[in-house]
């Protein structure tokens, strides 16, 4: 068995997209366990820059690819990506869904609309995609989920029941149940070969030693239990969501690679700790292409947080980092490493559970001198500039997990690896 899985482990948008690119072409599968078409990764080959928001990165190296049963997936939003692929020439032939996998309908995004306006001044920041809504409804029991989806009669008589539900929680609702099923039934049609029993194939897999890489979306400080809460996703995109979301047991994982940048960012609200305003958060931003991938939001920039990535490597049992951007950190004469916080007086190295206490904390930094040289072109830990080495070296250091891979620009070849993880 050779299982891996490839975590955000930040705030989300540290590069996951362009590492499990690189290791889907080691793998035999990749399969997304988590999440929606909320969150984006950006991959970059041969001159091309792709922007994929629910087919796993896996899409572009022939693999056979699967959407979990811990997504929630909006079909009229899947369809148009596979579309954008297949103008691209990128065959969509090898994509299975889970028949377990949530759907996202219409009055799920006004829903979520609906929410974050009732919230007011103390909005989520939410990407307005339905994810929250969806999620609710499967936790609520009344989600409509891929295998009844495909099933005209039962789709419509789901659909029917549930919708008299919402209408009364939300009046202001648009959208109605007969159109939602007369449009909604022609992608069923398109999509129901795709959709079967993902979990046993990827048992399978395992059982006969293949490769399967496992893939989330965003980062372990939006899990829904232990990131920075309320501002957090819905589900687990840490290793800890992989067992739930892909219906295989958590032995089946050898390596699990945390995705972290160089420094750190995070988009829309919520607590910040190492956060930085002004011209340097500026000139990061430009220089990393800091925006998102799906809302277009500039990201918050900050120092590097190993309390943060600490907090990740426990929830995931990283065994080890990949570290992404480092040559947007090229220029600068001071780089800060926040080694812990100050809360109240006291030395803490863990996330608080409120958000009272996060937007309390203050980061202890540590400085180190920065390099001046252009790094974009090493292919070697060894051609890194002395400071960029040390640099390295202290985050191992604070978040007891080696480097195994680091990045020095967007393409593949960029990407420079200092431990195989797939053995």
């Amino acid at each position: 068995m050779a299982g891996v899985v490839v975590v955000g482990s930040q705030w989300g948008d540290e590069g996951k997209g362009k590492i499990t690119d690189y290791l889907a072409q080691k793998a035999d599968i990749v399969a997304r366990y988590q999440g929606g078409n909320n969150a984006g990764h950006t991959i970059e080959f041969n001159g091309q820059k792709f922007a994929l928001r629910l087919i796993p990165s896996g899409i572009f190296s022939g693999n056979d690819v699967i959407l979990g049963n811990g997504m929630v997936i909006n079909p009229k939003a899947l369809l148009e990506e596979m579309k954008y692929l297949n103008d691209a020439n990128i065959s969509t032939d090898k994509i299975m869904i889970s028949d377990r996998a949530h759907v996202i309908l219409p009055y799920h995004l006004e829903i979520d609309e609906i929410q974050e306006t009732r919230r007011g001044a103390n909005n989520i920041g939410t990407t307005k995609k339905g994810i929250g809504p969806t999620y609710v409804d499967k936790y609520e029991r009344i989600g409509i989920r891929m295998g009844e989806f495909i099933d005209e009669e039962l789709f419509k008589e789901r659909l029917q029941e549930v919708f008299v539900s919402k209408i009364v929680q939300y009046p202001e609702l648009i959208c109605n149940a007969k159109e939602i099923f007369e449009e909604y039934k022609e992608y069923a049609k398109i999509i129901a070969p795709m959709v079967c029993d993902t979990g046993v194939i990827l048992d399978e897999c395992l059982q006969a030693g293949k490769k399967v890489l496992f893939e989330g979306a965003q980062g372990t400080m939006l899990d829904i239990d232990y990131g920075t809460y309320p501002f957090v996703t819905s589900s687990h995109p840490g290793a800890n969501g992989v067992a739930e979301g892909s219906g295989i047991g958590p032995l089946y994982i050898d390596e699990a690679v945390g995705i972290v940048k160089a420094y750190t960012t995070r988009v829309g609200s919520g607590a910040f700790p190492t956060e930085i305003e002004g011209e340097l958060a500026n000139q990061i931003r430009e220089r990393g292409h800091e925006f998102g991938t799906v809302t277009k939001r500039p990201r918050r920039i900050g120092w590097f947080d190993a309390v943060v990535v600490n907090q990740s490597r426990r929830m995931s049992s990283l065994t080890g980092i990949s570290l992404m951007l480092l040559d947007v950190l090229s220029g600068l004469k001071t780089l800060k490493i926040c080694t812990a916080y100050n809360l109240d007086g006291k030395i803490i190295k863990a996330l608080p559970s409120t958000i009272k206490q996060l937007n309390k904390v203050k980061p202890v930094y540590e400085e180190m001198p920065g390099w001046d040289e252009d790094i974009t072109k090493v292919t070697s830990f060894e051609e890194l500039p002395e400071n960029c080495q040390k640099y390295l070296r202290r985050i191992e250091e604070l978040i007891n997990c080696p480097i195994v891979i680091f990045s020095v620009g967007p393409d593949r070849e960029q990407t420079i690896v200092l431990r195989e993880v797939f053995k």
